[in-house]
């Protein structure tokens, strides 16, 4: 039976607690949408063959029985309402058991008000503009993102330079491309630039072009990433990255407003917006003579500052729940659920890695989730091969050499001439190399435990 009711959306709030009914209900209102309010199971069946309803929300503990009894009402009756559950957290089983009996979502208490917007969007099916999170395709409802939202939204008006700082990962490219986007320079070229990615001799002919025979191999003349911008905007990624000697003829274009390619004796006008980032710490550069001064303060009109993901953990439901859908679309899959524990594990992880490492991870636990819901395990094992790989070179380094070592006494059982030479080291040279690891060869002996 379809029947949605007329007007703003209506929403039934199910839940004996005074309080977290008054929660929802203000949330939902400032949405836009209407809520009815119901204490117990017998009272939303009632309103629910009494009037239409475009969402419910239901506790799974009520007062005379299970919120599980309401979304069976809703599949017996054959009402077009879904319905997610609150369930209490670490409460993995009821979540699992309301998706089985047909519930939409769940949701974990205590309830985090932008996991419920995105959920509520989701479910009523609004349409992505219509979301203030994603008018500018940066995800996040804490204040830390409704700043820099804001400060995006009058960046994109302006024509000034604008320098964005932030950790790796953290979106500096999504949010030079949003300030392009929404300004007029919109519907022409957006290029980006990651100035640390491209080799240092190469870099300057990537940037202001060549002429024919400039160097070998140089056959023909080649036009630069400022001259495929011009007219809108590029963006040089990583600009900390930036060799001195180019970093003298970058400020030259930026004072007068065209490049030389190398090799030509022919300036060429080009009328770009630069926006520039990077995660170093260019003050710490200025002062070691690593970075121009002139430059920076012709980079940095306007700062905008990108903050952490573990600055702003709030959004991880959000940008949980968004990247599950995404993810699922590109799979062809059904978009999974994360299980209460595995979306407490995310809130509470470190994350140096930012909205980067949240995103790859449930990319993998998409692939390798089972069922309809990713449990707290697989995130757990994905956190942790994470932060296996976020360990300094060093770290790494001695960690591989000493399981080296390791496999090769126990290959040759604690024989040191022949580990030696299987490892092509002189007897003195490997043995200094346990000592550093602190590895005794009569352990490894046979009989002897390894």
């Amino acid at each position: 039976m379809t029947r949605k009711s007329r007007g703003q959306p209506k929403v039934l709030v199910i839940d004996d607690e005074p309080d977290l009914l008054e929660l929802l209900e203000l949330t939902l209102s400032r949405m836009g949408l209407d809520t009815i309010r119901a204490e117990s199971v017998a009272e939303a069946i009632r309103l629910l063959d009494r009037e239409p309803f475009d969402l419910c929300l239901t506790d799974m503990r009520l007062p005379d029985g299970e919120g599980l009894r309401v979304v069976e009402h809703i599949n017996q009756k054959g009402l077009d309402v879904p319905v997610a559950v609150i369930t209490a957290f670490g409460s993995a089983e009821n979540a699992v058991a309301a998706l089985k009996a047909g519930a939409v979502d769940y949701l974990a208490k205590p309830v985090a008000l932008e996991q419920l917007r995105a959920l509520v969007k989701q479910a009523l099916k609004v349409p992505e503009k219509a979301q203030p999170a994603s008018a500018y395709n940066l995800l996040g409802e804490s204040p830390a993102m409704e700043q820099v939202r804001g400060l995006i939204e009058r960046l994109a008006k302006s024509q000034a330079p604008v320098f964005i700082n932030g950790e790796s990962g953290s979106g500096k490219e999504l949010a030079a491309r949003t300030i392009h986007m929404h300004g007029p320079r919109g519907e022409l070229p957006f290029v980006a630039v990651n100035c640390g990615a491209i080799p240092e001799p190469l870099l300057e002919s990537e940037l202001f072009g060549h002429a024919r025979g400039a160097f070998s191999g140089a056959v023909q003349a080649h036009k630069g990433l400022f001259q495929a911008a011009d007219g809108g905007t590029i963006f040089l990624d990583e600009i900390g990255d930036m060799p001195l000697a180019l970093q003298v003829k970058l400020l030259r274009v930026l004072q007068e407003g065209e490049v030389r390619p190398v090799g030509s004796t022919q300036s060429v006008p080009v009328d770009v917006r630069v926006i520039s980032a990077t995660h170093r710490d260019l003050d710490a550069q200025m002062a070691a003579g690593q970075f121009r001064e002139d430059l920076y303060y012709r980079l940095n009109v306007v700062s905008l500052r990108l903050p952490s993901l573990a600055d702003r953990r709030e959004d991880i439901p959000l940008l949980a729940t968004h990247f599950l859908r995404k993810v699922a679309e590109r799979y062809k899959r059904p978009v999974p659920t994360l299980a209460p524990d595995a979306m407490a594990l995310l809130i509470s992880a470190p994350w140096p890695g930012n909205v980067r490492q949240l995103l790859n991870l449930i990319e993998q636990a998409v692939a390798l989730s089972t069922t309809g819901m990713v449990p707290a395990s697989l995130v757990q094992s994905a956190l942790r091969e994470d932060a296996s790989a976020q360990v300094p070179f060093e770290e790494a380094r001695k960690t591989f050499e000493r399981d080296y070592l390791v496999r090769l006494l126990k290959i040759t059982g604690g024989n040191v001439t022949q580990a030696a030479a299987m490892a092509k080291r002189n007897r003195t040279e490997f043995y200094k190399l346990l000592q550093r690891h602190r590895l005794e060869p009569a352990m490894f002996k046979e009989g002897k435990g390894g």
